[in-house]
């Protein structure tokens, strides 16, 4: 049978055990998304027991077990996540964020009221005495999904404007992680669209966190 070896990219845990960020995958031409996934636990073990709560995505969408796996197409193994700045409704950047930022992105004439959510590092996480964060992307495909989740919002909520600015890399104590703004007419619209923006963010893009604290690190999302 013929076979296929496909680049397959991997962050976050994945990466952080392999010490690489893309592996080389050996499948049979007619492969699925299961066969993929069975595959890469037997070829790079190291990684097994993470695959069984991973997701693919091909070409920037997440893939169902029985879809083909193409060849010549941009894959990735998505592990669960953790909970340019162009005027562009979504920012992934280094560098520090500030909720004025995206306040005045949204603010205008037409809004009385504005709502931001900020998520910030706190010192003391599931029993454990932080240090630091450290985020992690598939940069592409959170781009897409954080826009995708801005125009649904605004699409549940038709008189809102929506905003997502997300940090990576290393975030120290006090820094801040996230910021969500949401601009309305009124009030609750407002309210409404950053809730449902931010909580969205947290399930559906595959943006990372690493917990490093006195006791160790840890990547967020893979349970105790």
């Amino acid at each position: 049978m013929t076979e296929i070896v496909h680049e397959i990219l991997i962050f976050a845990v994945l990466r952080e055990r392999l010490g690489r960020s893309s592996i080389a995958v050996r499948l049979p031409a007619d492969a699925n998304v299961a066969t993929l996934l069975e595959a890469t636990a037997r070829q790079y073990p190291a990684i097994a027991d993470v695959l069984t709560v991973c997701r693919v995505a091909i070409a920037h969408a997440f893939a169902d077990p029985g879809d083909r796996v193409p060849a010549g197409a941009e894959i990735a193994l998505v592990p669960p996540v953790s909970g340019g700045h162009d005027g562009a409704p979504v920012l992934l950047t280094h560098a520090p964020l500030r909720e004025g930022d995206a306040i005045a992105q949204v603010a205008s004439a037409e809004h009385g009221a504005v709502a931001t959510f900020c998520g910030y590092v706190r010192r003391h996480s599931r029993g454990r005495t932080v240090q630091y964060l450290e985020y992690e992307a598939y940069e592409d495909m959170a781009r897409a999904a954080m826009l995708a989740i801005v125009t649904r919002v605004q699409a549940e909520v038709p008189t809102s404007r929506v905003v997502i600015h997300h940090r990576l890399g290393r975030v120290e104590l006090g820094g801040c992680t996230v910021v969500v703004a949401a601009a309305s007419p009124h009030r609750a619209p407002a309210f409404a669209a950053s809730r449902l923006a931010i909580e969205a963010l947290k399930r559906e893009v595959p943006i990372w966190k690493r917990e490093v604290a006195d006791d160790g690190a840890v990547w967020v999302g893979l349970g105790p």
